[in-house]
């Protein structure tokens, strides 16, 4: 239907052989079903997040406060110190924000030029982040020509290739990282000098047993924020927009009820998870999904294909925007669950609205097909033209 990754078999209806098999090829175990995904992400201690040490060493300190990297205690210790930031109520708090920067957005938008991520599910998610850390939304044009580099391959890393192969790569994705790491670290440094209001002040002035966290901890930290905190909003809009439009009946359902609109956020979650893919690796030896996994092996996560795991959910090519219930693993699952879960919900659920309400006819511009971000780890689209007359 669409030109998603061939890679994402699941979105053309195609299942996997196996729930859980070994890439002989890239050299880590894939799990495509929905029970091996939510063991496996519900176990920090069988299955640690902590896959660098699977790679060979490059800059240890990329890894210093990288909290997708984390395991407990270090895990628990640095999440809670920007957990206050995404509290309910200081996420509720930010409802009236986000709608006047929504409306501000498609002020600006005309009739015949409507791309909807370039107009509104990329700067509205971006400008709300980089004010919750205390950084420009002005400079949103710097984040997304980084975080675009950042995942531009449509190549999957090999841990099949030898160790200067693998190097390379790696240092390729850090190059690509570094102008947005030095770009926090300058913001840092100011916030050291005279405090400010912002997450990024809260991470230099915090202290952990005692002591503050080093550069690297609070840029790396920052950085995994501002990403996380605006790309998977950006493609959840995008993608729920297109799921809504090849579904008219379920469009109709929701236009008709707006009290559907948040169960349609999680269902194109679902239907086209944004993060398609987590990886883990193995401490010791370990059984999942009937195989013997060996110790310090990787695991890719691929959850686009456990939320349409048919063991867990009925008719699972189609969009459902009723599906109760809806165990969807899109913003993950245990101690990694998404930080920014609330306020992305919250975010889609107003941006849909106001769509709906500003846009009567909306619909996808059928001779302008939709684009796909490149990477087969993340489902999301790139571009999505649409027609409002």
């Amino acid at each position: 239907m669409w030109d998603t990754n061939p890679q994402q078999f699941w979105l053309r209806g195609e299942r996997p052989e196996h729930a859980v098999a070994y890439d002989e090829q890239l050299g880590f175990w894939n799990v495509y079903g929905h029970p091996e995904a939510t063991e496996v992400l519900g176990d920090w201690a069988r299955f640690s997040s902590d896959t660098s040490r699977l790679l060979p060493a490059v800059d240890q300190s990329l890894n210093d406060g990288n909290i997708i990297q984390l395991d407990p205690p270090e895990h628990r210790e640095l999440r809670r110190l920007v957990s206050h930031a995404f509290t309910p109520k200081v996420v509720a708090d930010l409802e009236t924000r986000i709608t006047e920067l929504t409306h501000e957005l498609l002020d600006g938008v005309t009739a015949d030029d409507f791309e909807l991520v370039r107009d509104l599910a990329y700067p509205l998610p971006v400008i709300v982040i980089a004010e919750l850390l205390g950084v420009p939304g002005s400079d949103r044009h710097l984040f997304k020509a980084w975080v675009d580099k950042l995942f531009e391959s449509t190549n999957q890393f090999s841990l099949k290739d030898d160790a200067a192969k693998q190097r390379e790569d790696i240092l390729d994705s850090v190059e690509s990282f570094r102008p947005m790491l030095d770009y926090l670290g300058e913001h840092a440094a100011q916030c050291r000098r005279s405090p400010r209001p912002g997450l990024l002040n809260d991470l230099v002035q915090a202290e952990v047993d005692g002591e503050r966290l080093t550069d690297a901890q609070v840029v790396n930290f920052a950085a995994v924020l501002l990403v996380a905190g605006h790309i998977t909003t950006t493609m959840l809009l995008g993608n729920t927009v297109l799921a809504l439009d090849a579904y008219p009946d379920q469009l109709a359902m929701v236009r008709r009820d707006r009290a559907l609109v948040p169960a349609a956020i999680e269902e194109s979650l679902r239907f086209l998870t944004p993060f398609a893919a987590v990886a883990r690796a193995t401490s010791k030896p370990e059984t999942l999904g009937g195989l013997e996994i060996p110790a310090d092996q990787m695991l890719l996560l691929w959850v686009g294909a456990a939320n349409r795991d048919p063991r867990r959910f009925a008719n699972p090519d189609v969009l459902d925007v009723t599906r109760d219930p809806n165990p969807h693993l899109g913003f993950g699952r245990g101690i990694h669950f998404c930080l920014g879960a609330p306020l992305a919900r919250l975010e889609g659920r107003l941006a849909l609205n106001v769509l709906l309400d500003r846009f009567p006819r909306l619909r996808t511009d059928p001779d302008r097909r939709p684009t796909f971000m490149p990477s087969p780890n993340l489902t999301g689209v790139q571009s999505l033209h649409l027609l409002t007359d």
